[in-house]
């Protein structure tokens, strides 16, 4: 019985400290600090909805599950919001620094916000690496629980969600960067 209590022990210990066994949980939590701190991590992920949204550029409709097998930080946000203006620029440098195969920052403008006046908002805040999707009759954000602007929730490669954080963050500090960089690392060790 010591022995097989041992065992025991050995493997949960072994297991927390294998990156390509931890959960994402066990990743993120230990490296939350500053604006970080908001992330409200999920223990288990939760599923996501198949509700689709706009395209930019009139490009048709897409979901979430069209992003699957990558990282994805999606960032629910609208042109009359002034906390989504200051965290933009965060998560195009974010995106810039880190989007590739395995990672992408996904902005979806929610309710009323023009084509036109998307675009002048990216104008002025010069960001141009980031989409102009929109969701007009805030069809995903509902499915998705989302109250209030700016929301980011991130989503697993297998189209889950392991966090959300309500309000501005920046997205562009070390630690932000720090825990996408983890996940992606102990994604392509598991």
């Amino acid at each position: 019985m010591k022995k097989l209590l041992l065992a025991l022990v050995y493997t949960a210990l072994t297991a927390g400290a294998n990156p390509a066994l931890a959960s994402d949980a066990d990743i993120i939590v230990p490296m939350l600090a500053g604006d970080m701190k908001k992330l409200a991590v999920h223990e288990t992920p939760k599923a996501t909805t198949d509700a689709s949204f706009d395209l930019a550029d009139d490009a048709g409709r897409a979901s979430l599950e069209d992003y699957r097998g990558k990282y994805v930080l999606v960032n629910f946000w609208a042109t009359w919001c002034a906390p989504c203006r200051k965290e933009m620029p965060h998560l195009s440098e974010l995106q810039t620094e880190l989007g590739g195969p395995d990672f992408e920052v996904l902005t979806i403008a929610t309710g009323r916000n023009s084509p036109a006046g998307i675009s002048k908002f990216f104008k002025e805040i010069g960001v141009t690496n980031l989409p102009r999707h929109q969701d007009p009759k805030q069809s995903l954000a509902s499915q998705m629980g989302i109250f209030g602007l700016p929301i980011t929730v991130l989503i697993d490669p297998e189209g889950r969600e392991i966090a959300r954080l309500r309000g501005d963050a920046d997205w562009a500090s070390d630690t932000a960067k720090g825990i996408i960089k983890a996940l992606i690392e102990a994604h392509k060790a598991g």
